[in-house]
């Protein structure tokens, strides 16, 4: 399925393969970063090896050259106020330009489609989503306030939460795609339980409201994960 193959190389390409230091680099050099072209580099050779269809190279041009200048405009009219809300203008201008990529192979292009095939990509897409990319986007929608105040004091381990966070995620959407809802409210009901006591000890209204939101929105977006999966497949 060529869709979700185009997917797939845009989360490996924004999410799996951009270091954070590539990330600070581009923000700080702007067009004049290496690192930036390096980045539309490797989308272009990761879209050309999952299509793997020299018939589709006007795809890989397009996919390559709009992530440069959807990229570049980013960088320069970026500011630390507007650096949340561009997040996600960005990563929706490269959706619509896979989707218009995508229709534009279907009225072209004579695909062949194997059934098999692409429920693995759309469950190795979905998989991949609720990873990374998940984890940098609530990271993005929290960088409206100053978590770090909240969780200073806190002896929890090193990227404990951002792990706990991916692996309650992908419980979630198996639950969902297996049919076993009532084993998602389980989680829910568990985590909430351990969660209880240090919420106790906090004594934060803040806290509180940081771990309702963060997991509300996790457990929301694996569970849409699970109904589109369900849907595609």
């Amino acid at each position: 399925m060529i869709l979700v193959k185009l997917l797939l190389a845009h989360l490996i390409g924004d999410f799996f393969l951009q270091p954070q230091k590539w990330v600070k680099e581009k923000e700080k050099k702007k067009l004049k970063s290496p690192k930036l072209y390096f980045h539309v580099l490797i989308h272009i050779a990761i879209t050309a090896l999952l299509l793997w269809d020299l018939s589709l190279w006007p795809i890989i041009l397009i996919i390559g050259f709009s992530h440069f200048i959807i990229d570049g405009a980013k960088l320069l009219l970026q500011k630390k106020k507007t650096k949340r809300r561009l997040f996600f203008v960005d990563q929706l201008l490269h959706i619509l330009v896979i989707f218009g990529c995508y229709f534009f192979v279907l009225n072209t292009v004579n695909a062949i489609n194997f059934k098999v095939t692409e429920n693995q990509l759309v469950l190795i897409t979905c998989l991949l989503f609720l990873t990374i990319p998940v984890s940098i986007i609530m990271k993005t929608i929290f960088l409206k306030w100053n978590i770090s105040e909240l969780t200073k004091n806190s002896q929890s381990l090193k990227d404990a939460g951002k792990y706990i966070g991916i692996l309650e995620r992908i419980l979630v959407f198996i639950f969902i795609i297996v049919d076993h809802w009532e084993a998602v409210g389980f989680l829910i009901t568990a985590k909430s339980v351990f969660r209880f006591g240090d919420l106790k000890e906090s004594k934060s209204r803040q806290l509180t409201e940081y771990i309702l939101i963060g997991t509300l929105i996790s457990f929301g977006i694996a569970i849409l994960t699970g109904i589109t999966y369900t849907l595609l497949t």
